[in-house]
Parts: C-alpha cells; sequence; structure tokens
C-alpha cells in the first residue's frame, strides 16, 4: 500500500519510495537550547514521532536523526545580534555549557514523557566544528562564498534557484527589502561562520582558515545530515517556520558543496496558535509541558489533543481543548483495560486504519476510526488487539496503563462532602460553586444514586 507525503519542495503529495534499500534517512531539525521548549515547539516532535512510527508501521527501518543547536543561532535571522546560548547564558547566571546541558536534558526528558521515540542519533553542533569548517571550505573552494569584516557569508546569487522550497522571489525582496544589509550584498545572503568580535572573547569560539569565531545557525544541519545521512537522503522535517530562512540556507548550502536539494521530501509541521498568535520562546511568556502538568494535565493527554489535527494545520490551543482531550483519553483509557485478552486484530478495521495513515499520516480520521470501532459488534477481545496494535502510531501507552488507586486530599473530601450537602438541600448556586473549587484542584465528582464517586480532571 502507498505511502502518501506532502512534499513542500513540489508543494504536492507524492508517493514515498526509500532511496535506500535497508534504511529511510529521517533528520529532524531539533531545538535550540538556550530555554525549555513549549507545548508548540514539541507539536513538530509529535508531527515526526507520527511520521517515523507511520514508515515503521509499513516496514522500514529508519535512522532518525536530531540535533542539537547549541551554538551559532543569532537573536535575528538577518545575522546580527548576539549568540541566543550567550545571550540564555547572561539571563541564566551560567555558563553557555552548562544550560545548553540543562536545556538539553529538558527537552529529552518532555519527549520522554510524551511517548516520543528516541532518535538513532542525537547530534550537538558544537561536536561537529571540524565537519562544519568542512562543509565551509567546500563551498568556498566551489566559489559561493565571500569575507566581510564580521565573517564569511554565502552569496545568493550564485543560483538561480535559491529559495526555491519557499518560492522566494529576489527581486520582490530587493525592491521591497529595508534590511539594513551591512556588508552583505544581498539581503537573503547568510553567514556561514561569523568572527568573534574584536577584543572581546566569547565563550563559544574556535580556530579555522578565516579566523577565531564561530559556525552560523544553517552550517550544522548541513554538515551532520550529510555526516550522518548521506547528502541525499529520504526526509528533512522541521516547523512551518523553517521553509523560508534556514531550510532554504540548508538547500542552498548542499546544492553548492554536493549538488543536491538534500533531501527527497521536505515536510514541515504547522504552528500551535494561541488567542494572540503563534506560541513563540522569543516571547518571554510560553507554555511549558510543565506548566500542563502543574493543571494536573497528563502529558498524553496533550498528545491525544496533537493528534486530533493533521499536521498540516494550524491548531488553536485551548485549556478547554485539553481538558476534553484527557477526558476522551481516560475514557479510550478505561475502556481498554477492562476488555478481555486473546483478540486477534481485525482485518477489516487494520486495512482501513493504514489506508488513512498512509494518507499523509491523516491521523485524526484514524483516531475517529477508533471510535467507530468502540459502537462495532466485533467483540471486545479483538477491539482491543486491533486498539493494541493502532497504539503503535497513536503512542498512547495503552498497554501499558492501569488504573492507580486515588488518594483524596483532606481538603477535596470535605468540599465533595458539602457539594453532596448542598445538592441534597437543592442549594445549586452552592453545589456549582463548590464544583469549581474541586475542578481548581484538579478533581471531579460523579453523582451516583445515593453516593458519589471522585476522580481526578
Amino acid at each position: 500500500m502507498d505511502i502518501l507525503l506532502y512534499d513542500n519542495w513540489e508543494r504536492r503529495l507524492r508517493p514515498f519510495t526509500p532511496l535506500r534499500n535497508d534504511w529511510v534517512g529521517l533528520y529532524c531539525c531539533g531545538p535550540t537550547v538556550y530555554d525549555y521548549a513549549h507545548i508548540g515547539n514539541l507539536r513538530t516532535y509529535l508531527f515526526e514521532d507520527l511520521l517515523r512510527r507511520t514508515l515503521e508501521w509499513n516496514g522500514y527501518t529508519v535512522r532518525h536523526v536530531i540535533n542539537i543547536t547549541d551554538v551559532g543561532h543569532l537573536v535575528s535571522d538577518g545575522d546580527d545580534g548576539e549568540d541566543k546560548m550567550e545571550k540564555g547564558s547572561r539571563k541564566a547566571g551560567e555558563s553557555a555549557w552548562q544550560i545548553a546541558d540543562r536545556f538539553t536534558a529538558a527537552f529529552k526528558s518532555d519527549l520522554q514523557r510524551l511517548n516520543v521515540l528516541e532518535p538513532a542519533i542525537w547530534c550537538k553542533a558544537t561536536d561537529h566544528i571540524a565537519e562544519q569548517i568542512d562543509f565551509i571550505s567546500c563551498i568556498e573552494k566551489n566559489g559561493y562564498t565571500y569575507r566581510t569584516s564580521d565573517g564569511i557569508y554565502f552569496d545568493t546569487s550564485k543560483q538561480d534557484d535559491y529559495g526555491y522550497l519557499a518560492r522566494i522571489k529576489r527581486d520582490a525582496i530587493k525592491a521591497g527589502s529595508r534590511v539594513e544589509l551591512g556588508e552583505k550584498r544581498h539581503a537573503t545572503d547568510f553567514a556561514l561562520w561569523k568572527f568573534s568580535p574584536e577584543g572581546e572573547q566569547r565563550q563559544m569560539e574556535w580556530d579555522s582558515p578565516w579566523g577565531r569565531g564561530f559556525p552560523g545557525w544553517h552550517i550544522e544541519c548541513s554538515a551532520m545530515s550529510a555526516k550522518y545521512l548521506t547528502p541525499w537522503f529520504d526526509i528533512h522535517c522541521g516547523g512551518e517556520d523553517h521553509i523560508a530562512i534556514h531550510h532554504s540556507n540548508e538547500i542552498a548550502q548542499n546544492q553548492a558543496c554536493h549538488g543536491t536539494r538534500l533531501a527527497n521530501f521536505w515536510m514541515h509541521g504547522y504552528f500551535l496558535q494561541i488567542d494572540s498568535g503563534k506560541m513563540s520562546k522569543s516571547s518571554g511568556d510560553f507554555l511549558r509541558l510543565q506548566t500542563l502538568l502543574d493543571q494536573h494535565i497528563d502529558p498524553l493527554a496533550y498528545r491525544y489533543l496533537c493528534l486530533t489535527a493533521h499536521y498540516r494545520s494550524q491548531m488553536q490551543f485551548s485549556f478547554e481543548a485539553l481538558q476534553s482531550a484527557q477526558t476522551a483519553l481516560q475514557r479510550l483509557r478505561d475502556t481498554f483495560y477492562a476488555w478481555p485478552a486473546g483478540g486477534s486484530v481485525n482485518a477489516e478495521f487494520r486495512e482501513k486504519f493504514t489506508i488513512f495513515i498512509n494518507e499523509d499520516l491523516n491521523v485524526p480520521r484514524a483516531l475517529a476510526l477508533v471510535w467507530e470501532m468502540l459502537k462495532s459488534d466485533i467483540s471486545d477481545a479483538d477491539k482491543k488487539a486491533s486498539i493494541a496494535e493502532f497504539d503503535q502510531i497513536f503512542g498512547l501507552g495503552l498497554a501499558n496503563w492501569v488504573p492507580q488507586a486515588l488518594e483524596i486530599p483532606a481538603e477535596v473530601q470535605t468540599l465533595a462532602e458539602q457539594r453532596q450537602a448542598a445538592r441534597a438541600a437543592k442549594n445549586w448556586a452552592e453545589a456549582d460553586r463548590l464544583r469549581a473549587e474541586l475542578h481548581a484542584l484538579g478533581f471531579e465528582v460523579e453523582d451516583k444514586a445515593g453516593s458519589m464517586n471522585i476522580k481526578r480532571l
């Protein structure tokens, strides 16, 4: 059964055919570890996890690579301003190396909580300085660079198709640009290597053929993907914000050095929207996964919420939607746990499921199929076996979930009893007020004839 994937290079759905017989190369742009990842960032890694799981569902071995950007990502995409790591170091009162380690560990912990599969290879920019210098040297040898007082730059005018991924029209940029070029020749040119400021020692700097300094942001991905996946591999992923600059520049670098556009498929996850627009780390005001945990939200409820929207659509986030996802997840867990074991995967539902996920990861439709199955007349044991297999894609950990004995805090027990008394007295306003207090503490009361059941939201 064919897998259809949307390729942003060609702007269409294309049948996926691997470039090699032994493994599929999947490179996913990782975080810049100057701060915690927010839940919008994590949505992209959930999409990439679904892609990997779908490839493995279809029998492929995936060589999955995620990079860690711990140097070279400036606060401005225009190659000015300071390095985000240096800025994060000053803010935290720790060295750039310390914050890189701390936020890398936090990022990996978030992925584990969300049941994101561990990549085959983690690679850090600072561990691959030699590879980046070699890659820049290759670009220089082929005539695509020039030198300014602050670095070595890529000359985008040397490529007629520069920016094709984003359909960039350089003439329009030139006509309408208000960007201060400084010594850059063209607005779209970008830094390959930045020199350390004269008379100033950076925390992260290295010797190079051009002078002491540090690599630009884009070169790390070209160098590390070529090392671990070859210069021409199957799929490159990232967020939609990478299309216009980061990924366009990666492609330019690879074309200049190796004559390839780097990857056969370019796939991008779309933003998580909040009331004020897209979630962004640079604003300093964002929701972390820990924020959800602090509000008694299961991390896998956020994963479930992301399953309900297609990766190529921007998803509006609200706590009401997240709470609904947690309720649906709990219902699925309870039902799955109660079903007997020993059944078989239903072939008809499995075929439908595969069709949906192979249509550009149509996981929302695959998830809807599960709820259709719950209402079907196949045996509960077969439903359990089928959904257990489908969870290889969903990643909700249903087979490992067991109900936990709930410890009811004294405050919650008292509020629940007061609410029960208010209901008995038909004081509905007071009962609603007490219910809201229970919700704020992360608990819900189910009313039964002559009794009540307290449970976590």
